[in-house]
């Protein structure tokens, strides 16, 4: 816990698993990729273990004008790359190491104007890139059946169906505009939550903030390049906040180790790539005792990294590793 200490309880971020990261990815050197700039906790981190060159990419313009104060301690360590990870391969080659730190981030979720949190009444926006549809967009024009299959396969809400007819019967009277609109049609919908339990309305913002993100789109383009753009022993390091995150880098990482076997034992041999990855996590690695006092957000972080080998870039289908797809929805 190295890193927790030195940054202490006073820094306004902590990256999530970050001593993981740095233990299972050393020595730290090279030329390494944040795909998930946000605050710059993994940026700054990287640079301080030994990193010479951090190129830091992120689609929300706030981020980088958070980072002003502080960016230019480093000089021309950090280059900083508006846009998203999912085109990391077009703004750097030959990467020694890529870290991702997918979802929503801190700064995101304690800025009520985002509209992300449920928590804190705002606009109902979500967008990270605070350019495109928002989540009021989808909210007051979806169908209730895409609204349900938003729910249901991003958020993985059991109560998506009753929780769409609730938002039509809303919206058919006053278009819905804030946060705090959605959460209280959510909660009554749900039971109330018991002590321990996430807020009713957790999964509902999820798979919200997920389509109008395109997070999983951006995740499965994401890690094919990566791929292109490690060079040979470079590693590559996912921290994930949900199973469906997690099942999407999981099966990504065994299909391009070749670890996945044939689904018919009967069925021929199929011809496969050559493995793109050496598997370095064999499970996936979540926050010690020490880091969940320090970092209660932490709590549901999975870590998974991968090294590059020598073989080709490949190709995988979004089907192949769990992403789910919605119909009719682009």
């Amino acid at each position: 816990m190295a890193i927790l200490a030195e940054m202490g309880s006073d820094k306004p971020h902590i990256p999530v698993l970050i001593d993981a990261i740095l233990t299972r990815c050393a020595p730290i050197s090279g030329r390494w990729l944040d795909g998930t700039f946000g605050a710059g906790g993994y940026t700054r981190c990287l640079l301080d273990a030994g990193a010479d060159k951090v190129f830091g990419v992120d689609r929300d313009p706030l981020a980088f004008e958070m980072a002003a104060p502080w960016v230019g301690e480093y000089g021309d360590r950090i280059e900083l790359v508006a846009g998203v990870f999912s085109k990391m391969d077009d703004y750097a080659q030959d990467l020694d190491g890529i870290v991702l730190d997918l979802g929503v981030s801190s700064m995101q979720l304690d800025l009520a104007e985002r509209g992300f949190s449920f928590m804190r009444d705002g606009p109902l926006d979500m967008r990270m890139s605070q350019d495109g549809p928002s989540a009021a967009d989808i909210v007051n024009t979806a169908t209730e059946e895409e609204l349900a299959n938003i729910l249901f396969h991003y958020g993985e809400e059991r109560a998506s169906r009753r929780i769409a007819r609730a938002i039509c019967k809303a919206r058919a009277v006053q278009p819905l505009s804030t946060t705090l609109e959605l959460t209280e049609i959510v909660e009554g919908c749900l039971p109330r939550s018991k002590p321990g339990q996430s807020h009713p309305a957790t999964r509902s913002f999820q798979g919200l903030r997920i389509a109008v993100n395109d997070e999983y789109g951006e995740l499965f383009r994401g890690l094919m390049a990566a791929e292109r753009a490690l060079k040979p022993g470079g590693v590559l390091a996912v921290v994930t906040f949900h199973s469906i995150e997690d099942r999407m880098v999981k099966r990504f990482m065994q299909s391009r180790a070749g670890r996945t076997g044939n689904v018919n034992r009967y069925a021929p041999e199929v011809e496969r790539d050559a493995p793109a990855f050496e598997l370095m996590t064999r499970k996936a690695v979540g926050p010690d005792a020490d880091e969940l006092a320090v970092n209660p957000r932490s709590r549901s972080a999975k870590l998974r990294v991968a090294r590059r080998t020598d073989a080709p870039s490949g190709e995988v289908f979004g089907k192949d590793i769990g992403m789910p797809i919605l119909e009719g929805r682009r």
